[in-house]
């Protein structure tokens, strides 16, 4: 099979599909427009191991150099695509070239949600965590006695924190919400990390909101809060959700809802323009969701390559999560939106334990903290389409093993 295909952006999508199409014998071009100068890499060490120095810049790489020469596989570094033209099956890059596609993928990820204006959200020096430029510009500011507020709860604001808090800095949590990761986790799962945090000296501030950031020396300094307390800071990091960058697909006419829309085929409103990853909407379980993860952005990625190719199943997520902080390995099972109840069950070994949900009985998700063998038991079960009743998922002293045969 031929043809010229065109995937948008530079993250684990687009590289994963690219090998994708190559693994499944693909004859035409593959290019990569990635806005970024650098060839795809992974973004969740970057608030972990890369910000701490502990991880190289070349490991980042999802594939090395040479692997798309080899590949053949062209990857335009540096320049953003500005506009795509689908009756005429273009698109525009930002210095002005075009470039011509038969089968298109906006794999363009999403972008940090920014704090207003009239609350000093356009302040100089004011940091986010989405990209690699985002943790160089904060890894040299990572020294003893700095002073670091984050403002958000969630878990690259965690992240970030924790590897502050291992480098010798003072940090301030600030969360409008009444508990850190409400948005993500059940209550359960907020008092563990807020214990570990406050074990680390991390100061968590819950339920209390932002009134303004303040300028020290023409930069982001430190915060007024809504108690009428406030905090001074050497570094700023804002870390409250993110937006799907959406903005191309917009411009072009595809339907747009808090992602691109797409199918079961991970189709577009065009039928050969795909999308796929952290920009991609997609309908799961009856319910438009988008799936901030790595494994969806690689899971996706090659199924659009496979429907290029011309197969015709539907994508079936199978939601996975990771979160480190400190040494504390967070391995998240399935998908808890909608849940009614939540149980916790102790783990083997000192500070281990899960925190399953369920809706109408049904399990739906898994929290496993330091418990990887609860977590494995769970995700399998859970792709298997079957349950663990409450009161055995509950009951530490029950062995979940037999589930996986159930």
């Amino acid at each position: 099979m031929g043809g010229d295909v065109v995937i948008i952006g530079g993250g684990q999508a687009a590289a994963s599909c690219a090998a994708k199409l190559r693994a499944l014998g693909y004859g035409g071009t593959v290019t990569i427009v990635a806005a970024e100068p650098v060839l795809p890499y992974q973004r969740p060490p970057l608030s972990k191991k890369y910000v701490a120095g502990e991880l190289e810049r070349e490991r980042l790489l999802i594939r090395p150099a040479d692997w798309y020469v080899e590949q053949n596989v062209k990857v335009e570094r540096g320049v953003a695509a500005s506009a795509i033209d689908p009756a005429r099956r273009r698109v525009s890059l930002a210095d002005g070239r075009t470039l011509s596609y038969d089968s298109l993928v906006l794999a363009t990820g999403a972008r940090p949600r920014q704090l207003p204006a009239a609350i000093g959200g356009d302040l100089p020096g004011l940091l986010t965590m989405r990209d690699l430029a985002d943790a160089d510009r904060l890894a040299p500011d990572l020294k003893p006695a700095r002073r670091l507020l984050v403002v958000g709860g969630g878990y690259i604001g965690l992240e970030a924190a924790a590897v502050a808090a291992g480098k010798g800095l003072t940090v301030t949590v600030i969360e409008a919400a009444p508990r850190i990761l409400q948005r993500v986790a059940a209550t359960p799962t907020s008092d563990y990390f807020r214990a570990l945090h406050q074990r680390h000296g991390v100061d968590i501030r819950e339920g209390i909101s932002l009134v303004r950031l303040i300028a020290r020396d023409d930069r982001a300094g430190g915060a007024e809060l809504g108690d009428g307390t406030t905090i001074e800071a050497d570094i700023v990091l804002v870390g409250i959700g993110v937006l799907p960058n959406d903005d191309l697909a917009r411009a072009a006419g595809l339907g747009v809802e808090n992602g691109i829309l797409v199918d079961g085929s991970c189709r577009t409103s065009e039928a050969r323009i795909y999308a796929a990853g952290d920009c991609a909407s997609l309908l799961w379980q009856n319910e438009r969701i988008r799936l901030e993860s790595v494994q969806n952005a690689i899971d996706q990625g090659e199924h659009v390559a496979k429907v290029i190719m011309g197969e015709t199943a539907d994508y079936d997520p199978r939601p996975w999560f990771w979160s480190d902080q400190y040494d504390v390995k967070l391995q998240i099972a399935g998908l808890n939106r909608g849940y009614d109840s939540v149980i916790q069950r102790a783990g083997s070994r000192t500070g281990s334990q899960s925190v399953w949900y369920y809706r109408q009985g049904q399990m739906i998700a898994v929290d496993a903290m330091n418990d990887a063998l609860t977590y494995s038991i769970a995700k399998k079960v859970l792709e298997m389409g079957h349950s663990i009743p409450p009161e055995q998922a509950g009951d530490a002293s029950i062995d979940l093993k037999p589930w996986l045969k159930a």
